[in-house]
């Protein structure tokens, strides 16, 4: 399962990539407004944080289908690496996913809400589909249960699509779609960090450096090697 970013902070992005095995990151207009910074700069100083192999992420702002599939081309050539082009599922979002995939340019459909949605983006020829799943538990509905159902529609009709969960505000969120069976999930860095927080993890790890201290007089393994 891939473990995407979904920031556009640089020092945030510097920090995950040092410590997790992270795959790439995801932007969209209000992360990248966010860092109040010139985008394509911004963009481009990602890719040399997270070099050339991961994927980066950045999503169309036109309407038009034939306008996205200029802006996607722009995108394309403007940075270098594994790019992926997010495209929001409009009709007009359907159309430039169609056009964009014949001419070998891969794309990430967005704001997915239903199974159909996903379904309409797959079979259109997008790579990944992004189900909201904060988004959708807040309209009541089940965020985990759609993406559950994204992956049977996509494995009954044999789509290759992969679904990148997105839009969550805990862990728990990510536990269920983990257990969904999504293909990755995209978190903010809060989220990703709180990953590995759990209470019972540093108490076991003090009391592991307390006895070892108290056994040895200090808490270096390697100073005591000889000993």
């Amino acid at each position: 399962m891939q473990l995407i970013i979904d920031s556009a902070n640089i020092n945030s992005i510097n920090k995950l990539i040092e410590f997790f095995p992270i795959d790439g990151v995801t932007t969209n207009p209000s992360i990248i407004v966010k860092e109040q910074k010139p985008f394509l700069p911004l963009l481009k100083e990602i890719r040399s944080v997270i070099g050339e192999e991961r994927e980066l992420f950045v999503q169309v702002i036109a309407k038009n289908a034939n306008e996205m599939v200029e802006e996607a081309k722009f995108i394309c050539e403007a940075l270098s690496g594994n790019v992926v082009v997010k495209v929001p599922v409009t009709m007009e979002g359907i159309k430039a996913i169609k056009q964009l995939k014949s001419e070998g340019i891969r794309t990430l459909a967005t704001t997915i809400y239903t199974p159909i949605n996903a379904y309409l983006a797959a079979k259109a020829g997008a790579e990944y589909v992004a189900p909201y799943v904060n988004r959708i538990d807040n309209l009541t509905g089940d965020g985990a249960k759609v993406v559950t159902e994204i992956i049977e529609i996509f494995s009954r009709h044999h789509l290759s699509c992969k679904v990148l969960a997105a839009s969550f505000k805990n862990v728990q969120q990510i536990h269920n779609v983990s257990l969904a069976g999504a293909h990755g999930i995209t978190a903010a860095p809060e989220l990703i960090e709180a990953l590995v927080e759990h209470p019972s993890i540093k108490e076991n790890v003090e009391k592991f450096r307390k006895d070892w201290f108290n056994q040895y007089g200090n808490e270096s393994l390697f100073l005591n090697i000889t000993r």
